[in-house]
């Protein structure tokens, strides 16, 4: 009876403190999405405003001949799925080699590469302009593509997951003729179907919330990303929250939308290579 009521007491505590959670977490996407409808000026009233306003479309239209929104939205989305596109093959190639070929300092190699993750990401950003002026490519969104083509973290988590799969299989594979293209292809890569889920969600927030480096390396509005674009609305005279509001929602849906429909697979494929059957 006494365990009952403890359990009980236990679980509304648990239930209150997630909801505080919950609430803490969902208000800010709330109010994000009421202050792109309503004046710069509400964004200060108390209490907040939690109604939606009629301003949306007027704040959209004062954005759009502020900064060239469309523009900056195309560019974060091509260099976003390039960039991702091209470090899930990269990573899963070097990662695989890594994982299922056995040749003398494999993994001397594998320790170079995760001891470039404790190098801070700032470091590197006078090397990298210096190197990509001296190629000419400063200005462009290649320069913004190829620097972190083939991450340590993608490289480590695959690699993680390669050592998942049964070495009996591959052997299986090779007796039976296949290649090694063949195996890598057909057989192994559609296992990893989570892992590059997983790691295809966080390679594509990682360049769609990229604002440091695009900054540093574009001087052309045209060529702005996303993040680029907004932060212009800051740096001018005139701040307007409402637009800068609408400007989040353009940020922010894509991410959510991503993630909530790959969901499934994201915890699978970053806990896919804990256990080694």
């Amino acid at each position: 009876m006494i365990n009952g009521k403890r359990q009980k007491i236990t679980r509304i505590i648990l239930y209150i403190v997630l909801s505080i959670g919950l609430i803490a977490c969902v208000y800010p996407l709330f109010f994000m999405f009421v202050a792109s409808t309503r004046v710069s000026g509400d964004i200060f009233l108390f209490p907040p405003p939690i109604t939606f306003g009629d301003r949306f479309f007027e704040n959209l239209k004062n954005l759009q001949e502020r900064i060239p929104i469309w523009s900056a939205l195309f560019n974060s989305f091509k260099i976003a799925i390039i960039y991702t596109a091209i470090n899930l093959l990269v990573c899963s190639m070097a990662a695989y080699s890594i994982s299922k070929f056995n040749y003398k300092g494999r993994n001397i190699v594998f320790i170079i590469i995760m001891l470039t993750m404790m190098l801070p990401a700032h470091a590197k950003l006078v090397p990298l302009y210096r190197m990509m002026t001296a190629l000419k490519l400063s200005n462009t969104h290649l320069a913004i593509i190829l620097p972190d083509i083939a991450g340590a973290f993608g490289i480590f988590l695959m690699r993680q997951n390669f050592h998942a799969v049964p070495d009996t299989l591959i052997e299986a594979a090779r007796i039976d003729g296949a290649n090694e293209w063949t195996i890598f292809v057909k057989i192994v890569m559609p296992l990893m179907i989570p892992a590059l889920t997983a790691l295809g969600i966080y390679m594509f927030v990682a360049q769609w919330t990229n604002f440091t480096w695009p900054l540093i390396i574009l001087n052309d509005p045209e060529k702005f990303t996303l993040p680029v674009a907004l932060a212009q609305l800051k740096a001018d005279t005139r701040i307007d929250y409402g637009q800068i509001m609408v400007g989040a929602i353009f940020a922010v849906a894509p991410i959510m939308a991503v993630f909530l429909a790959l969901q499934k697979y994201f915890i699978s494929g970053l806990t896919g290579g804990a256990v080694k059957e």
